[in-house]
């Protein structure tokens, strides 16, 4: 077969690419080590649905690093965006193998839609019976989410950094909020491991405390990883509310807090052994602030609504599910459908910008909600005083421009992103509640929405159409919406 000019162009161009791809895919088989290990210890039924995903997985990666190994060069910018790209599109297939093999009667559109939720930390789930389900599924389930949490591309970067390929280009490609050329330490896989060690640290004590606190270890690892990656899946039907324990309940919003904050703190606080990285953040009194004022004000709400018969009641349910949306963790101990219609509003609109950059959370990041806030401040002044010198500081520090305009523009887009996909969902059928949750609870990584798809319900009521939408809106939410598609412009496949 022949190809033109341009074609072999593209073809030299991805070849280097799937080099590296393969190797992430085959990183990415060994982490089905982990509930085959388990299916294995308590012969739970899905041992066949390892075995052969883990063959099959790795088997694949290492075609594709063979395939593309005469081809290995530093990869560059536009290399590293579609690694990106190319690895969140095929992980979750290669996830869904387990999925697909353990139960046949799961179609492929549904398996990938909760794969996809999982590497994206969406929570959001088709699946039901969740409390018969072989416990390995329910770990790989929210394995994903830990693994999706601070990226898999970040993961690679950190294990192996002798590799030979752009790092830094992939970081950034992938790392949430704006400012994206921060360094915390002068490599990039120094950087990464640093970050994950702390991730590890973070996740081994909150095991360690659900498991002291009741939890079987089987339910401790599945929402310990669904904790620290923020977000939601649960080893139980009536998610986080199985458990009806006041300690678990605050163990877990400890950690979404954690979680919800920018890691590069912690990595700082840790290695500085102070707390002083805390107090001097921009982010963190407004990202506290909203949440407690939330919390303190829908309590308040709900109780004298009589929702609830007395305000302790009121508190404890509106903190849990204020701190669980808002970080986009996705965990439920109550039906907040069932609550006046303004208080699942306020958590949507919570989930849309409460987390920090830098955080395993979804939506526009507190950062750049902070910033849009002073831009807007600033064109007030403007208007008073056209010929004033304003310009936009983060404690002591100056934004560049350049950062507004990329703030500005990603703002634009995610209203856009929003709005176009909730017409999409309404034209096939949905209602207009329905299809608008929908689509801000997957564009954000939250999981449950309102209406059909609320937190007493589970995303399985959608069709297949309307599946692909809501897959596509997580993956678009969780690479921080140019990254996907900057690639499907015409200008990145010239040459």
């Amino acid at each position: 077969m022949k190809f033109s000019v341009a074609g072999q162009a593209r073809i030299h161009f991805l070849l280097p690419i799937l080099h590296v791809l393969g190797m992430i895919i085959a990183v990415f088989g060994l982490a089905m080590l982990l509930p085959l290990a388990w299916s294995e210890i308590t012969r739970d039924g899905a041992q066949r649905a390892y075995d052969e995903a883990v063959l099959i997985t790795l088997g694949s990666g290492v075609l594709l690093w063979l395939a593309g190994r005469r081809w290995k060069r530093e990869l560059k910018a536009r290399d590293g965006i579609l690694l990106v790209v190319l690895t969140w599109l095929a992980t979750p297939l290669f996830a869904a193998l387990p999925l697909l093999i353990q139960f046949p009667g799961l179609t492929f559109t549904d398996a990938y839609f909760e794969t996809m939720s999982g590497l994206t930390t969406t929570g959001a789930t088709v699946l039901s019976g969740l409390d018969r389900l072989p416990v390995s599924i329910n770990i790989w389930r929210a394995e994903l989410h830990w693994l999706g949490g601070l990226g898999v591309i970040v993961l690679v970067v950190a294990v192996l950094p002798l590799l030979g390929v752009g790092g830094r280009q992939m970081f950034k490609a992938e790392t949430p909020g704006p400012m994206k050329d921060d360094k915390l330490t002068p490599r990039m896989a120094e950087t990464a491991k640093g970050l994950w060690k702390v991730y590890i640290l973070l996740t081994l004590a909150c095991i360690g405390l659900y498991w002291s606190f009741g939890m079987t270890p089987a339910d401790a690892l599945v929402h310990a990883f669904s904790v620290m990656g923020l977000g939601g899946f649960s080893s139980h039907d009536a998610s986080f509310g199985y458990f009806h324990s006041l300690p678990l309940e605050i163990i877990t919003v400890a950690f979404a807090l954690i979680a919800g904050m920018n890691f590069s703190l912690h990595f700082v606080a840790l290695r500085g052994r102070s707390l002083a990285p805390y107090r001097t953040d921009p982010e963190i009194r407004w990202y506290l602030g909203y949440l407690v004022g939330s919390a303190l004000v829908l309590a308040l709400i709900l109780w004298q609504r009589g929702v609830y018969l007395d305000f302790p009641a009121a508190l404890r349910d509106t903190t849990f599910t204020v701190v669980s949306i808002a970080t986009t963790l996705g965990l439920a101990t109550a039906d907040f459908g069932a609550w006046p219609y303004f208080a699942g509003l306020w958590l949507l609109f919570l989930c849309s910008f409460s987390t920090s950059a830098g955080s395993t959370g979804g939506g526009i990041k507190m950062l750049r909600a902070v910033l849009l806030y002073k831009q807007v401040y600033r064109e007030l002044v403007r208007l008073l005083h056209p010929h004033a010198q304003t310009p936009i500081r983060l404690g002591e520090q100056v934004v560049p421009n350049k950062v507004m305009y990329a703030v500005l523009a990603f703002f634009f887009m995610y209203v856009v992103s929003i709005v176009s996909l909730s017409f999409i969902l309404s034209f096939s059928g949905l209602d207009v509640v329905t299809a608008f949750s929908a689509v801000v609870a997957c564009i954000n990584n939250t999981g449950p929405g309102l209406g059909q798809v609320g937190p007493s319900t589970t995303y399985a009521v959608l069709t297949d159409f309307q599946t692909w939408v809501c897959t596509f809106a997580m993956l678009l939410g969780r690479l921080e919406m140019f990254t996907l598609l900057v690639t499907l412009t015409p200008v990145f496949w010239r040459k």
